[in-house]
């Protein structure tokens, strides 16, 4: 029997395989491909956000069908991706989804937009490096260990990201859904809380923003990725 197919969508910070180290043993029993979005890559040099270039890609790589599992940024051109071709994703695994144009009216996600909005209005006034530091002192909190990531153009790539909120997204219609979230961070709550609200299931694992790095985040993408594949009842956003 072919082995399934599991697209993996990266968010900021690593890109690729690097992404996701505690899923590489999956490679073992699914075919699994590892996406870089668009503009990434160690030679490639910092572009804007192009979240239809990002969904093309994974519909490509999906072919015929197959499962994503994305975290963060990426987790907006999954569920665009599902919402476009939701008979070609089999299962969505969203990690810390930032898909805050769903939730942008809400408490959490509302004062996001208010602290970052006039950053991402500055953008073009700042270098890189400014740009990165004001970021990091706006929203990397105490409790959240920053990731080094695999990127040495990552403050160029970040500089250039569009508003989140501003995502084209609509909710994805019945397509079995997974979101892991940190417990480190309430607009990420927020999100999965919404997420939940429309069916999805969501499982607070720990981890901060890589939740999917955890023993129980790898175990619960296992776990759904085999339900899924088996035809059973799982949560469907």
């Amino acid at each position: 029997m072919a082995q399934q197919r599991i697209v993996f969508v990266h968010g900021a910070g690593r890109f690729g395989a690097a992404a996701w180290p505690g899923q590489h043993a999956l490679a073992r029993s699914w075919d699994c491909l590892f996406l870089r979005r668009s503009g990434y890559g160690l030679q490639v040099p910092p572009s804007p956000t192009d979240h239809a270039a990002d969904t093309a890609a994974i519909l490509s790589a999906l072919g015929s069908g197959g499962h994503v599992v994305a975290h963060a940024e990426g987790a907006v051109s999954a569920m665009m991706a599902a919402v476009s071709a939701p008979a070609r994703v089999h299962s969505l695994i969203l990690c810390e989804p930032a898909v805050f144009s769903l939730t942008r009216e809400l408490p959490a996600t509302t004062a996001r937009r208010a602290l970052l909005d006039p950053l991402f209005r500055a953008a073009a006034d700042l270098t890189d490096e400014e740009y990165s530091r004001e970021y990091k002192r706006l929203v990397v909190s105490a409790e959240s260990v920053p990731d080094p990531g695999n990127d040495p153009r990552a403050a160029g790539r970040q500089r250039l990201q569009s508003p989140p909120w501003d995502a084209p997204l609509d909710i994805v219609p019945g397509v079995p859904t997974l979101v892991l979230t940190g417990e480190w961070e309430p607009l990420y709550e927020e999100v999965a809380a919404f997420l939940a609200s429309t069916g999805a299931e969501h499982r607070p694992v720990g981890g901060n923003h890589r939740p999917q790095d955890t023993a129980e985040g790898q175990d619960a993408i296992t776990a759904f990725l085999a339900r899924a594949a088996a035809g059973e009842t799982v949560g469907c956003a």
